[in-house]
């Protein structure tokens, strides 16, 4: 039973020291590559079903009878990789920033079906993972050409519908919740890939050229109360 609590346990603690490690938010470091590695790590991380979506199907009961075959994401809620590739650099991370925002908004839906204090807690930790990642995203935008300059919201096309709203039947909603996690997880890991491509080969896609790339050395711009760094992507709901 302790070995079962410690293999729980252990990815949520790697990745709070990981978040530990990151800016105060609010503050960022002055190196691009710095930030995009942590990033890399992070969305690695973030990307494990262990962090939320198999805690949920626990919870919920849904590991029971094959119901577990059913927390399939749902078609459109998430943008595909492929989606993301095609987007400049500003406008990923716009996107990220918005999706991340819609992701937190679904995770406070989701505790009225949580009653256990330990996975209300699991599911408290993942919003504060979410919201440093968000800082980390904000910081490394401000290290990108044309930071300042103010940007028409780009959508990203199909694939980022969120999903239905959930029914009022409590396995119903339940049902959407782990298949909206599911889809969450799989974004991470597109994100993760897209962050890595950045690294590795920045030069590879034409809307990902070294021109519109990381410039080191570029000073950070200093955050405004009454300026959003990053303009909310419009997306087609």
């Amino acid at each position: 039973m302790r070995a079962q609590l410690m293999w729980r346990t252990l990815p949520s603690l790697v990745l709070g020291l990981l978040f530990l490690s990151t800016p105060v938010m609010g503050s960022c470091l002055d190196k691009d590559q710095e930030l995009l590695r942590q990033l890399q790590k992070q969305a690695d991380i973030m990307q494990r079903t262990s962090m939320l979506l198999n805690p949920y199907i626990q919870s919920q009961g849904l590991d029971k009878d094959g119901l577990k075959e059913h927390c399939r994401e749902r078609p459109g809620t998430f943008p595909s990789k492929e989606a993301l590739q095609r987007l400049s650099r500003q406008e990923f991370l716009r996107a990220l920033d918005t999706m991340l925002d819609h992701v937190l908004h679904r995770l406070k839906a989701l505790q009225r079906d949580i009653p256990k204090a330990q996975d209300l807690e699991t599911l408290n930790r993942a919003k504060q993972n979410i919201r440093g990642f968000k800082n980390n995203i904000h910081c490394l935008a401000q290290l990108l050409p044309g930071s300042s300059e103010t940007t028409e919201p780009a959508p990203i096309g199909p694939g980022t519908s969120p999903s239905p709203t959930p029914t009022p039947d409590t396995f119903q909603r339940r049902l959407e919740g782990c298949r909206f996690l599911h889809g969450y997880h799989r974004f991470m890991h597109s994100v993760g890939q897209v962050f890595r491509e950045w690294a590795e080969s920045p030069s590879r896609s034409r809307r990902h050229s070294p021109r519109r790339g990381l410039r080191k050395g570029t000073r950070r711009v200093p955050l405004s109360r009454n300026k959003r760094l990053l303009p909310r992507v419009q997306l087609p709901w």
